[in-house]
């Protein structure tokens, strides 16, 4: 789990426990203690998980500001695989805030059991009205709980895509029969984006290999999709089921992040202005965000550089999305005065910007400038494996070969695949 997000309050370990054991109504703000139960995070000892047990215990469920506590301790808990916790994570299954159960069930499938009677209370909730079924479909499917197959079947029809999404591909993965398969595929186009992205989700866990270039050409956030492709590759490739040469060209199509490789799901009714189109770069709807690049780098090659720079200057500098986008296209439109911004980006290590750091390295592949190559050799030291690949990619483009040299014998096995297959 990636817990680079979790260091951001500064708290020590006996501070956050100190806040945590003092009531909330002493507490100048009642955040603080929300703040906390997340900081522990950071800390997977007794004297946490003890302490985040007590901001369970001691909450009380029906003032809103101590059930925000109870769902984020809860939320630390699963976070922290405290298998130990899993008794009190059960008991909150029976509170009546939908959230706090949607945390628990989510802990109890973090923290992993095989339990019957806790997976059936799990179960038991599908027939409870107003719940948030796609999260305890997914749990149940992970524990591999087939005695909730009937009871799964029934949201195949779901009027919420993300549920209904889960509810199919789970039937899939019980019954061995894929048939079906092709709702969840249908759904990679739909105009919701927590569809997009929830479906995604289900291809990996059925182990849908069929799915990646689909997956490759689905309008939702490269990390999404590289996710996808990754968890795909490592766990077919070594069981052999398919090959790295048979997808490496899906991979590198998601890398390279090209908006007119992607199946857009979103349109626009007429030309919009320059002004409009730069500010949907910041669209949380990731297909929103590709619409605009493209119809920047189609109808605007020659504003958009300008245009690109401003906005990075006013707003993007500071918004990992637009940031993103930013750099990308700085690169597609091969805006030679960019060089030295992307190169300073190349090497920004705030963790919010890493997709960026592949982003800028691509670009430099794009300007065509050899002064890049070294730039990018350095990079290749990283642990980051999709900014190494980036890395790599964006020197072929120049023309160097040296960078497959530097990772022929790398711990990664798919950078070694890489640098070992045109």
């Amino acid at each position: 789990m990636d817990k680079r997000f979790f260091k951001i309050f500064g708290l020590t370990e006996e501070q956050a426990i100190a806040i945590i054991d003092t009531p909330l109504e002493q507490l100048e703000d009642p955040s603080d203690k929300y703040i906390a139960v997340s900081h522990l995070i950071n800390f997977p000892t007794e004297q946490s998980i003890a302490a985040l047990v007590r901001a369970i215990e001691t909450s009380n469920p029906d003032e809103l500001d101590h059930r925000i506590v109870r769902r984020k301790a809860v939320e630390s808990l699963g976070r922290l695989q405290v298998e130990s916790a899993l008794p009190v994570i059960r008991e909150c299954l029976k509170d009546d805030d939908i959230y706090t159960i949607e945390n628990c069930v989510w802990a109890i499938g973090e923290i992993g059991t095989k339990d019957p009677e806790i997976l059936e209370d799990v179960a038991q909730l599908l027939d409870q009205p107003g719940q948030i079924y796609r999260v305890i479909i997914h749990t149940l499917a992970n524990a591999d709980y087939k005695p909730a197959l009937e009871r799964i079947q029934k949201f195949t029809e779901s009027e919420d895509e993300p549920t209904r999404s889960a509810a199919i591909a789970t039937v899939c993965r019980f019954t061995g029969d894929y048939s079906q398969i092709t709702k969840v595929m249908e759904l990679l186009q739909s105009s919701n984006v927590n569809a997009r992205r929830g479906c995604i989700q289900d291809l990996i866990d059925s182990r849908y290999y069929k799915a990646i270039p689909e997956i490759a050409r689905c309008p939702v956030s490269l990390v999404f999709r590289l996710r996808a492709l990754r968890m795909l590759l490592d766990a077919g490739v070594p069981s052999g089921e398919i090959t790295f040469a048979e997808f490496q060209p899906y991979l590198e199509q998601v890398l390279l992040d090209h908006p007119s490789n992607l199946d857009l799901v979103h349109e626009y009714d007429v030309t919009p202005v320059l002004n409009f189109v730069i500010e949907e770069l910041y669209q949380t709807d990731f297909g929103r965000c590709y619409l605009a690049a493209k119809t920047l780098l189609d109808v605007y090659p020659e504003e958009a550089p300008a245009a690109l720079l401003a906005t990075y200057t006013n707003k993007a500098y500071n918004d990992y999305g637009g940031h993103y986008h930013v750099m990308k296209l700085l690169g597609w439109l091969k805006y030679a005065p960019a060089y030295d911004l992307l190169v300073e980006n190349l090497y920004n290590k705030e963790p919010q910007f890493q997709k960026s750091r592949a982003a800028c390295a691509i670009a430099l592949g794009e300007l065509g400038d050899k002064r890049a190559i070294p730039e990018l050799k350095t990079c290749l030291n990283t642990p980051i494996w999709d900014l190494k690949y980036a890395c790599l990619l964006a020197l072929d483009r120049l023309g160097d070969s040296s960078g497959r040299e530097i990772c022929v014998h790398d711990a990664d096995w798919l950078i070694r695949a890489k640098a070992t297959i045109q």
